[in-house]
């Protein structure tokens, strides 16, 4: 007997796997498990070892309720495995001997530890750490203090799910194996992150990130010294980078403007030249997502040819790109979402994260001898048998001369000669995209009665540079036409109700659904999450805003103001009459909470319906790691919202279409 899916299974019930890494012979793949208490509310992760073929699973670790083991990573023979524990309040680096034995601490530190990478060698790890110049010792201020006054002159002081920064910044610090010496490598006042060594141990590669990330340079880092050699200009961006395994170039993905769409390039190390491989690359290589998930770094098959983790139109593959000529072709699309890329020394085994429309947080294996596939845990399966995830339609919707790719999600138990209320779900950026992903929100909608339909309008990734770009200074325009006529697709299906037609969308999501509703009342109900409200407003108090303002929008505001007014939200929403729920976190500092408060008071001064959920401590990225009863909250109340609207109210017509109970709140 099957049911739907709860906020309660997507919070408390799944017990995800992620951040694998086979181990140098093949034979084991490392990762890490994530449980979250329903009772207490805490998460706690330990790492796991199974082997390649998916047999012999067992914790390494058994942490305490509420800490955290991860970021395993093996050392390059094999023998030794470094991870971080994490309670909260200090965190160490540890050692744990493969061969058996305790694991043995190398360093306890109070700030976070991340981006963990052994030398060639194995006798020296590194890492990324948090730096206040003004406090580098981390000593902590008496309990009875008063805070400290904030004081700036730059633009980027503070980061959405880091709060305020001030001077703070990650640096790169280095640290001896066998005595535990610990130095800090890099000084600079801006972020380093993911370090990787040369081939020959005496340079670290690093992203060095300016303006909370919207433009970032290669930092080449000399283990000697700590001069560090910035590659490309500093309007420029850098997704993925690997070193040529003779050590004397190395080969990134990136732009020498920020255009959400990188290409290859390669730096030789003796001469200082960096040439451009290609122009318009049709994939995107996965570079992660700054503060959450780290880059799936390329990976080296020979002197010539590395493997790329990247999408195209939604889907992951993994790719092969000849480095001397930047031409990248498929090796194996897999119809789903992958994550991170790590290989075995013979370069057989590939290991990623796996996530898809009917499974997520499992690990995958793909053969390159065979050229198979094999997803190797099932630690979502009892749930999603219980409770089956949505079956799913691709659609292509062609519109001036472009098309749309859509997915449509359907209730387990669809039944074409029956009529369904229908939402649509639009995704942030604008520049990110939807595709093959198990997404927590659309799942619960659809296995509780609601057809679901989310697309990549002009301006999503995954597309190459023209059609991403497509967005740019047009916020509002085609792309909220191209979904418009996704919509319409949808409900001239005879099982789509009109007349119960919801809109949905979080961060430029909540962008449009704020900009919709103003523009039409097609629709009965609407949610938006965290919204951009007021382009001018968020300008200037968004983490980003003051730089990706500038490009999104085509200039300054006082420069530009008619086209501010033209495209916010806030100079139509006194039209607005769908009823309204709107969502934000009180700590985002992306799409800051000025941007709800906003919305909510224009829409109740309307008259129109409207209610504002705040979730207190909640940044922009709350819905991945919030409190996990606040993320079951806002699940549940997203789901009572368009019950209560799409059902609810219209239930002399459509009791016999969803008749499971809503879950509200408690």
């Amino acid at each position: 007997m099957t049911r739907p899916l709860t906020p309660e299974d997507i919070v408390y019930g799944m017990t995800p796997a992620g951040d694998p890494r086979v181990s140098p012979d093949g034979s084991t793949i490392l990762y890490t498990v994530t449980t979250t208490d329903r009772e207490t509310g805490k998460v706690t992760a330990d790492l796991w070892r199974v082997g390649i073929d998916g047999s012999g699973g067992a914790p390494l670790t058994r942490s305490v309720p509420g800490t955290r083991a991860g970021s395993g990573r093996w050392s390059p023979d094999g023998r030794q495995i470094a991870f971080v524990q994490d309670d909260g309040t200090s965190r160490r680096l540890r050692v744990l001997p493969v061969g058996g034995g305790e694991s043995r601490v190398l360093l306890t530190t109070s700030e976070p530890v991340g981006g963990l990478e052994w030398s060639p060698n194995g006798a020296s790890l590194a890492y990324v750490a948090p730096v206040d110049p003004e406090n580098p010792t981390g000593e902590k201020r008496p309990e009875d203090a008063p805070p400290p006054v904030r004081v700036t002159r730059r633009y980027d002081y503070k980061q959405d799910n880091r709060g305020y920064l001030g001077e703070t910044r990650l640096q790169v610090y280095v640290v001896d194996v066998a005595s535990g010496t610990t130095r800090v490598l890099t000084h600079d006042a801006f972020d380093h992150v993911d370090p990787q060594w040369s081939p020959d141990g005496t340079t670290i590669a690093a992203k060095q990130t300016t303006h909370n990330g919207m433009h970032s340079q290669l930092a080449l880092i000399s283990l000697a010294t700590g001069v560090e050699t910035l590659v490309g200009p500093g309007t420029g961006a850098v997704g993925v980078w690997a070193w040529f395994p003779g050590g004397d170039r190395i080969l990134f993905a990136g732009d020498v403007a920020q255009t959400w769409q990188t290409d290859w390039f390669t730096h030789d190390m003796a001469s200082g030249e960096t040439r451009r491989l290609t122009d318009d690359l049709p994939v995107l290589p996965d570079a992660g997502y700054p503060t959450v998930v780290p880059p799936s770094q390329p990976v080296w098959l020979d002197d010539r040819r590395v493997l790329v983790n990247a999408t195209r139109a939604g889907s992951s593959g993994l790719y092969e790109t000849d480095a001397e000529t930047g031409e990248t072709t498929l090796v194996h699309d897999t119809g789903a979402t992958r994550t991170g890329l790590s290989v075995d020394s013979a370069r057989r085994w590939v290991v990623q994260g796996a996530s898809g429309l009917d499974l997520t947080g499992e690990i995958a294996v793909f053969d390159r001898e065979t050229g198979t596939e094999r997803i190797v845990t099932s630690y979502g399966a009892n749930l999603l048998a219980e409770a089956p995830p949505a079956a799913w339609e691709r659609i292509d919707v062609e519109r001036g001369g472009s098309v749309t790719e859509a997915w449509l999600l359907f209730p387990p138990d669809f039944d074409p000669t029956r009529c369904y209320p229908v939402i649509l779900d639009i995704h942030g950026g604008p520049n990110s995209f939807y595709g093959y992903a198990f997404n927590g929100t659309q799942q619960v909608l659809a296995s509780n009665g609601f057809l679901v339909v989310y697309a990549n309008p002009r301006g999503s990734g995954s597309y190459g540079r023209t059609f991403t770009q497509a967005v740019i200074t047009d916020w509002g325009g085609e792309d909220y036409l191209d979904l418009m006529a996704v919509l319409d697709e949808v409900l001239a299906r005879p099982y789509a109700d009109a007349a119960r037609t919801g809109i949905y969308g979080y961060s430029y999501g909540g962008y449009m659904t704020a900009w919709a509703i103003g523009q039409s009342d097609r629709f009965a109900a609407a949610v938006c999450g965290a919204p951009c409200f007021d382009l001018e407003s968020f300008y200037g108090t968004s983490d980003i805003g003051h730089v990706f303002g500038e490009l999104q929008f085509g200039g300054q505001a006082h420069v530009i103001s008619e086209w501010y007014a033209a495209h916010s939200p806030s100079n139509f929403a006194h039209r607005t009459t769908t009823p309204t729920l709107i969502v934000h976190g009180e700590a985002d500092d992306r799409c800051p909470i000025g941007q709800g408060e906003q919305m909510f008071v224009a829409l109740a001064k309307a008259g129109c319906e409207v209610e504002f959920a705040r979730y207190p401590g909640g940044s922009h990225m709350m819905l991945r790691n919030g409190p996990p009863a606040h993320r079951a909250d806002y699940l549940g109340r997203v789901l009572g919202w368009f019950r209560d609207h799409l059902v609810t109210a219209h239930r002399a017509d459509t009791a016999e279409v969803i008749g499971a109970a809503a879950w509200r709140p408690a």
